[in-house]
């Protein structure tokens, strides 16, 4: 059994690493906060904290940018993506991985290969598209593409769980007489709620930081995104960064909020899929 000493000598340099990758991402949020907190109009820099802290910052900041009508669209459109995109790939990376469906195989490589595919190649077509089924101007005009342009990874996330369920599951539940449906919802379901989640999760985080999208599908700043709400603390000539800074931290709150809630299941699907059987 190796001594005390020895154990933390091996993991001294992963300790380090988680250290600074853990430092590296909280000192852009304490310095964001400082900048928040410091007087309107001043042009704060670094991590020097104020000596008077404005904590009024946060309720302006709020009013000027709309947020309690831009919270309303952004939670509309994200109960429009999330559950929809959710169920559908998940049916569907069920069906390439356990059913395995004629030319299952082709059709996830062709939607894989999609993930290669840059983003901005597709807006134009989605905007003439979207203008077509007159939807243009409407949160329908960024539900229905995000639904659909986050089916790639969705799939390929749900399916990278559903192939390391073992085989041994799905034949003993048809030995007992268990359908497809069935097996799906008594068997494969449960063992996938980590999975799901993570997804959930990943999806809600896509989907309410969506701005560009959102400025061209929507020209009413009401219906989109919270991530649309920086627009109002800039200007043609300058830039409030005290209300700029507040205004992040708003829109920040709420998938900080989410994360902590399902980073459990998050964690355990990473755990899951690292393991084979």
């Amino acid at each position: 059994m190796p001594a005390p000493t020895q154990t933390l000598r091996r993991r001294a340099p992963g300790l380090v690493l988680i250290a600074a990758a853990a430092l590296y991402s909280v000192v852009p949020l304490l310095s964001m906060v400082s900048a928040a907190l410091a007087p309107q109009g001043s042009f704060p820099s670094g991590l020097s904290w104020p000596s008077d802290p404005q904590w009024h910052n946060f309720a302006d900041a709020w009013n000027v940018a709309n947020i309690t009508t831009l919270l309303k669209s952004s939670t509309l459109i994200v109960l429009g993506v999330v559950p929809v995109a959710v169920l559908i790939s998940t049916m569907a990376a069920y069906a390439i991985a356990v059913l395995e469906i004629p030319l299952g195989r082709l059709f996830y490589t062709v939607l894989v290969l999609t993930l290669t595919l840059p983003y901005e190649i597709v807006i134009v077509p989605l905007y003439e598209q979207v203008k077509a089924m007159g939807l243009l101007g409407t949160q329908w005009a960024l539900i229905l593409p995000l639904i659909g342009m986050n089916m790639p990874f969705a799939v390929f996330w749900m399916r990278a769980h559903f192939a390391n369920v073992p085989r041994e599951l799905s034949e003993a539940a048809s030995m007992d007489g268990a359908g497809p449906w069935r097996a799906l919802r008594h068997i494969h379901l449960p063992l996938a709620r980590p999975a799901i989640a993570s997804l959930a999760l990943l999806m809600f985080l896509s989907t309410w930081n969506q701005f560009l999208l959102a400025l061209v599908l929507i020209d009413d700043p009401d219906k989109r995104t919270m991530a649309g709400a920086l627009q109002a603390f800039t200007t043609k000539y300058s830039t409030d960064q005290v209300l700029l800074n507040a205004g992040a931290l708003l829109i920040m709150a709420p998938t900080i909020l989410v994360f902590l809630f399902l980073q459990r299941h998050f964690v355990k699907a990473l755990l899951q899929g690292s393991v084979k059987g």
